[in-house]
């Protein structure tokens, strides 16, 4: 996991959380980010891709979020929401991310920006999504799981 794409997940929540709260446009959301932080350690383009591309895919991907959620996608934290925009989109439009990546960015920037067990809670929905749309990639991690289980039981004995 690269440190400049970290930062642009991490901008990038900041970003939409904005979005959200203060309804400015994303253009000029975007002009904020590059003149008042230092981007120079940032995937810049991952964080356009992730400001402009979560709110053009938004139906899509608040669709996908209502299958594994417990109450309407709106009354989600918008902190909590904008993280799990951010897995989804990259669930759906990066099979180059694996899975076991974005669940660990969603979880690392709930520990450091949500509630205190909302790490619990985007790890859980991610992880749905994740064995929903990747659904070949997660089996095969569950199948090596289960297989160094199964050889850790037989070391055992």
């Amino acid at each position: 996991m690269s440190r400049e794409r970290t930062n642009a997940r991490r901008y990038a929540l900041q970003a939409l959380y904005q979005w959200q709260m203060a309804g400015q446009s994303l253009n000029e959301i975007e002009q904020q980010f590059r003149s008042e932080y230092d981007l120079s350690k940032t995937d810049v383009a991952c964080f356009t891709e992730l400001l402009h591309g979560v709110p053009q895919q938004l139906n899509k991907i608040n669709d996908e979020l209502a299958r594994f959620v417990d109450r309407p996608v709106e009354a989600i934290d918008p902190v909590e929401r904008s993280i799990l925009w951010i897995g989804v989109y990259e669930l759906l439009n990066r099979p180059d991310v694996p899975f076991k990546v974005v669940l660990n960015e969603g979880v690392n920037l709930a520990k450091r920006f949500g509630g205190s067990k909302s790490h619990k809670f985007i790890n859980g929905i991610l992880d749905k999504v994740a064995h929903r749309q990747r659904a070949i990639e997660t089996a095969s991690q569950d199948q090596s799981a289960s297989a160094d289980r199964h050889y850790e039981k037989k070391a055992e004995y």
